[in-house]
């Protein structure tokens, strides 16, 4: 299944959502990426795909909005996946 691609904004939900599971390894990415001190351009080139020097307004709400959903996905959000019955690669199967 192919990853869908970035968005501006992950979509807000209580839950987690299919984008979240798509994009997991890109959230813990950017919190090392915070955690490190790298310049919010530079991790929107390497790990947003988008150039801030040239979509600075685009470039940092797609930063935030990808950072915020990353620090809920630590917070409240990895709770749903130990709250699973069953994961979608499971699910697919049998």
């Amino acid at each position: 299944m192919a990853k869908p691609p970035l968005t501006d904004a992950p979509l807000w939900a209580d839950a987690l959502t299919a984008y979240d599971e798509a994009h997991f390894t890109l959230y813990m990415q950017i919190l090392d990426a915070v955690a490190a001190k790298a310049a919010e351009s530079d991790i929107c080139i390497e790990l947003l795909s988008i150039d801030a020097s040239r979509e600075p307004q685009r470039a940092n709400e797609r930063f935030e909005s990808h950072l915020r959903r990353a620090r809920w996905f630590l917070g409240d959000g990895a709770r749903h996946l130990f709250n699973r019955e069953s994961y979608p690669s499971e699910a697919s199967t049998g």
